[in-house]
């Protein structure tokens, strides 16, 4: 299907990682200042992607985090505390869900999961 479809378009923004959002409205959309989110890239917390004009653009996923370090930040926690924290839940998450995903193939298939 062409790009500029309808379709296509609903698809991205759909998308948890689709860079959908500039940093004015990213910054809008969690409470923040833009210069909160550039604090986030300079801590290696979220990179965003750059438009073709060489603006920031951010997903929704890295919105979700953003916002997860802002709730830290707001509860007093250092910037570069706050996204070690997010960094270190963001990995929890994932070694769960992995752990759930072998789980589940060992299920099927009757025996221990393998390594």
């Amino acid at each position: 299907m062409p790009p500029d479809t309808p379709s296509h378009a609903t698809d991205r923004l759909d998308d948890d990682d689709y860079p959908a959002y500039t940093m004015g409205r990213a910054a809008e959309m969690i409470g923040a200042t833009p210069g909160f989110l550039r604090a986030l890239g300079e801590n290696h917390l979220i990179t965003p992607l750059r438009s073709d004009g060489g603006h920031r653009r951010y997903s929704r996923y890295q919105l979700r985090i953003a916002a997860r370090a802002r709730e830290l930040v707001d509860a007093g926690t250092p910037i570069e505390a706050a996204c070690r924290i997010v960094i270190l839940e963001d990995q929890l998450e994932e070694a769960l869900r992995l752990n759930e995903e072998l789980r589940g193939r060992s299920a099927r298939s009757g025996g221990p999961a393998e390594r």
